[in-house]
């Protein structure tokens, strides 16, 4: 491949945009949701490989006793067939089975330097998708095909910058330095994926990281450098188990699972607010009960807390538990628990928010650059993969590029500007070129 000069990084992306859409739109068209990106995962493995990359994946980069939310095995093996059955690069699939939906690839330079590190994510939403006329992919043609899985989110765009990134690298391999380290991850809805990878050791090795995110109501040719409103949460999956009765000959005979259940979410939203910053409580599933004359004897809830510290959400989640065993204590039934998620809270990189902002103000598509935002929002995933890189002396930051959207997040009608992509493509890139900078090297945590 030919060697790409700064000057002629804007012409090498326009000639990728057809190739973008196309991925974009593929991804969307198959959406797989957490722990089942077979399709996708072998797809990106076998493009990243075909380009030269140090590819691993599966149980290589996913620690398999981390992992958070996993389907149950007959939902994996079901959804690894629709996956061959759609097209998935079959040498990819005996690696990923199982739920080992992770890809990491790496690009020696052969010179001396940092290893740079991009997260982007895979997964799709648990979400139905539009099919309204007014709906572009549903019009066009590329809505999701799989029943209850949806890009509402944007990973299929994330999973395409990702790769659009890796074959620019290919072509700017001469003017690299260091390692570049492309994260491929699994599981982001939900908060389930990024531990597993934490803890297989995937993030120990880098110097920088960044994380991307496309929308998030930021507008089309705005770019955040440094996001600092994601909370720390915690998702727990309850069960409450008591003893069915005969609701009118012997009610007293049974200890009732859905009164507790009830109870306990009354108390869960009463939980008070945290003085010291941002807090959240939801119970977003409450299943209980099989019949009108029957004593319920299970119960499930599904919920979350979060916080604006990771200490605020450990707060939130300690008196969610107190609540919890008090509701089974009345009613006299056992209550049990299990983590189906979890992401700590972690600050941008001071010294990488300001490198990148007084880098890429002039780069095409971007009309304005924000240093940092604090507006509190959701939670993600990528602020584990941040925390660990901090605590090993590295730089890391969570970077945000506007777009239009045709709806909000997590929406049934979520589309947005595939202009974006090119953006987000072009300015991670630049940035690579800039990442031995003594700027940055002066600054770095690590001296």
């Amino acid at each position: 491949m030919s060697t790409v000069t700064e000057f002629e990084l804007a012409p090498a992306i326009e000639a990728l945009r057809p190739q973008l859409k196309a991925w974009r739109r593929d991804f969307h068209h198959h959406a797989e949701s957490g722990w089942v990106e077979f399709r996708t995962a072998s797809i990106v493995a076998e493009e990243l490989e075909r380009l030269g990359y140090d590819v691993s994946v599966g149980r290589e980069v996913i620690d398999a006793d981390s992992r958070m939310g996993v389907p149950e095995p007959e939902v994996l093996a079901q959804a690894l067939e629709r996956a061959r059955d759609q097209g998935a690069v079959a040498r990819w699939l005996p690696a990923l089975a199982g739920g080992y939906t992770g890809v990491v690839a790496n690009l020696e330079t052969g010179r001396p330097g940092p290893t740079l590190a991009y997260r982007v994510d895979l997964d799709a939403l648990d979400l139905e998708e539009s099919r309204a006329d007014d709906h572009r992919p549903a019009r066009e043609g590329f809505a999701s095909r799989n029943a209850g899985m949806m890009h509402a989110c944007g990973h299929d765009g994330h999973t395409t910058i990702g790769l659009g990134l890796a074959r620019l690298f290919i072509e700017l391999k001469a003017q690299l330095s260091g390692r570049i380290k492309l994260i491929f991850q699994p599981a982001e809805e939900g908060v389930r994926g990024a531990r597993s990878m934490v803890e297989a050791g995937v993030l120990d090795d880098v110097d920088i990281f960044i994380a991307t995110h496309i929308g998030t109501g930021v507008p089309k040719g705005t770019v955040v450098c440094g996001h600092n409103g994601y909370l720390a949460t915690t998702k727990l999956d309850v069960t409450f188990t008591g003893v069915p009765a005969h609701a009118g000959a012997n009610p007293e005979a049974g200890n009732n699972a859905l009164l507790a259940a009830a109870q306990a979410a009354l108390g869960l939203h009463a939980i008070p607010r945290h003085s010291a910053g941002a807090s959240r409580i939801n119970v977003g599933v409450l299943s209980a009960g099989s019949g009108r004359n029957v004593v319920p004897g299970t119960a499930t809830l599904k919920l979350e807390t979060r916080g604006e510290t990771s200490e605020i959400d450990e707060e939130m989640q300690r008196r969610a538990l107190a609540v919890l065993r008090g509701a089974a204590a009345m009613q006299d039934v056992e209550m049990a628990y299990r983590l189906a998620g979890e992401a700590r809270n972690c600050e941008p990189s001071p010294a990488l928010v300001d490198f990148i902002h007084s880098h890429i103000a002039a780069l095409p598509g971007i009309d304005s650059v924000i240093a940092t935002e604090n507006r509190p929002s959701g939670s993600e995933d990528a602020t584990t993969m941040m925390q660990r890189v901090r605590e090993r002396g590295g730089l890391a930051t969570y970077m945000v590029f506007g777009t239009e959207l045709a709806a909000g997040h997590h929406h049934q009608c979520f589309d947005f500007d595939e202009d974006v992509l090119a953006v987000a493509i072009h300015t991670l890139a630049h940035l690579a070129l800039q990442a031995d900078a003594p700027a940055l090297r002066r600054h770095s945590e690590k001296s």
